[in-house]
């Protein structure tokens, strides 16, 4: 056994020939009665107290602590004790990765954690504690897609808890307790008549922004963060080096997310648009910190600026300029006198890299060259998220051949009866 239990209504005591006999102590008849102990295997004593009766109990206590060392999985009563809030807290501030992902962390846990079990001791969680809370969550986070991001975050503060030595196993994995589905709603890329008709309803010094997103599948950051050293008109290539990011209120540069840094083919056309704009708006020199709010100062001569002739100010783009250009060309419902446009997370600018996906596809471009030039770490996820905009081999055979037709010297019959077909 790992330890001894002590008696504490009882104690020994030589009798009058030196052998000890058990006699009641100060304390017999108050209190709890029996008191297991072993030694930690950081060397210091651990204790846990029994009721009379509960002589039992504590032998298969100890028992239970003898069976965790050997195995590997022993938890100190102590810091079992802690509760998931203060843990959770201090694995946010060493959390690994872009700030940007830090707060939006500390932000999902601060909103719809720790009110239901923030104060829960993580020793004492079971997996009905995550399947109570996760079936709260439906009350208070409509989208299924949320919910998952929630309880993703919370599964890996246990998770980074169990290799901390905090708890032996993680309950978000346990088979009863059922992950949110991802609810991923299936992307419907733009026409072109609905990208054009965006672009020419937003003002001039914004319109070429439509063309690095739809010509060349920027993110919105990495549009409005796009510096004059990252064209290469002559070569035909786009630098994606860094994006324009919106930290705690401050606006900084920061590597693309990711940080994966990229080469994107520049289209002659898309090029042109990009000259001719320079022309008519001069970019402007900008200062920001690196990376976070009090990081180095870093110079930019960005292509985009707002009319202060500072950098874009993306909340006010979105506000006054694209969803106005999205009403304008009935791709969301016209605004209310007095009220604020509909949401419409899908017909963000994350929109143009929909439609430059769909173009490539169509154009028969392939899914890994696609998730180079979009920045995608995996290109599985790629293929997950556009596989349905691939043309489809009976689609690409008569493509083929129409074009072949097309391309020969034209018959009575032949082209128009290819292009009946």
């Amino acid at each position: 056994m790992a330890g001894h239990i002590q008696d504490r209504w009882f104690k020994a005591v030589p009798n009058s020939d030196g052998k000890p006999v058990k006699v009641k102590s100060d304390r017999h008849g108050t209190g709890l009665r029996y008191r297991a102990r072993y030694i930690g295997p950081d060397g210091t004593e651990k204790s846990k107290s029994f009721r009379d009766k509960e002589l039992r109990l504590a032998k298969q206590w100890l028992a239970n602590i003898e069976a965790d060392m050997s195995r590997g999985q022993y938890i100190d009563p102590r810091t079992a004790r802690t509760t998931f809030r203060q843990y959770a807290e201090r694995w946010v501030k060493t959390h690994t990765g872009e700030i940007n992902s830090r707060e939006a962390a500390e932000r999902r846990l601060r909103l719809h954690a720790y009110p239901h079990i923030g104060s829960r001791p993580l020793g004492s969680f079971k997996p009905e504690h995550i399947r109570d809370w996760i079936a709260a969550l439906e009350d208070t986070v409509p989208a299924e897609s949320h919910r998952r991001i929630i309880v993703g975050t919370v599964s890996a503060a246990l998770s980074a808890a169990v290799e901390d030595g905090l708890l032996s196993k993680n309950p978000c994995r346990a088979r009863t307790v059922k992950i949110p589905k991802p609810g991923k709603p299936r992307v419907e890329p733009w026409a072109s008549a609905q990208v054009f008709g965006v672009r020419s309803a937003l003002p001039r010094r914004y319109q070429a922004a439509v063309d690095a997103g739809a010509g060349c599948g920027l993110r919105q950051g990495e549009i409005f963060g796009l510096a004059v050293e990252e064209l290469d008109y002559e070569g035909g290539w786009l630098t994606v080096g860094h994006q324009l990011k919106r930290i705690r209120g401050k606006y900084v540069f920061a590597l693309p997310k990711g940080g994966k840094v990229r080469n994107v083919p520049l289209p002659r056309s898309v090029g042109n648009a990009l000259r001719d704009h320079s022309k008519e708006v001069a970019p402007v020199e900008v200062t920001l910190p690196w990376r976070t709010p009090d990081g180095p100062p870093v110079t930019k001569q960005l292509i985009f600026s707002g009319p202060e002739g500072n950098h874009v100010r993306v909340s006010n783009f979105n506000d006054h300029h694209w969803k106005p250009a999205l009403a304008a060309s009935g791709i969301i419902p016209a605004r209310v006198a007095g009220e604020r446009y509909a949401s419409a997370p899908e017909h963000g600018m994350h929109a143009l890299r929909h439609f430059y996906a769909s173009v490539l596809l169509d154009a028969g471009e392939n899914i890994r060259a696609l998730s180079s030039y979009l920045g995608h770490a995996d290109p599985g996820f790629t293929l997950r998220t556009y596989t349905h905009l691939m043309p489809s081999s009976e689609g690409r055979t008569r493509k083929a051949v129409d074009s072949l037709y097309l391309a020969s010297n034209p018959q009575d019959h032949g082209p128009g009866t290819a292009q009946a077909a």
